[in-house]
């Protein structure tokens, strides 16, 4: 993925400073969506596509999962799930991107960035 990511910032001339945060995010999405999407089936795929529109970079993570609701997670930073091993992949995303949509029912993620 860190290469992908460097192609992207490359690519499109963007400040070298959203690299870490781009490549965290996409991390992030893509492992949710090897766990969670695709629960570990390598017959289904994962796709990842960027594209640059109205002054910001788009990343899309899709899966052949059945989705899910961004709604129903957990709150990760609640004083009960501080100490939890996982479950802050969403809010990371929130975290260091300007916006994320969950588009077709949770199966693919959309990560923006302003350029």
């Amino acid at each position: 993925m860190e290469g992908y990511i460097q192609q992207v910032v490359e690519g499109h001339q963007l400040d070298e400073n959203l690299y870490p945060n781009m490549l965290i995010s996409l991390t992030e999405a893509v492992t949710n969506a090897m766990i969670h999407g695709n629960r570990y089936d390598d017959r289904k795929n994962i796709v990842v596509t960027c594209r640059r529109k109205n002054g910001h970079i788009h990343i899309f993570i899709s899966d052949e999962g059945t989705g899910f609701d961004p709604c129903q997670l957990p709150d990760p930073t609640c004083e009960e799930l501080l100490e939890a091993e996982g479950g802050r992949g969403v809010f990371l995303m929130k975290q260091l991107t300007d916006e994320v949509h969950f588009l077709d029912r949770g199966r693919t993620v959309q990560l923006m960035w302003k350029v």
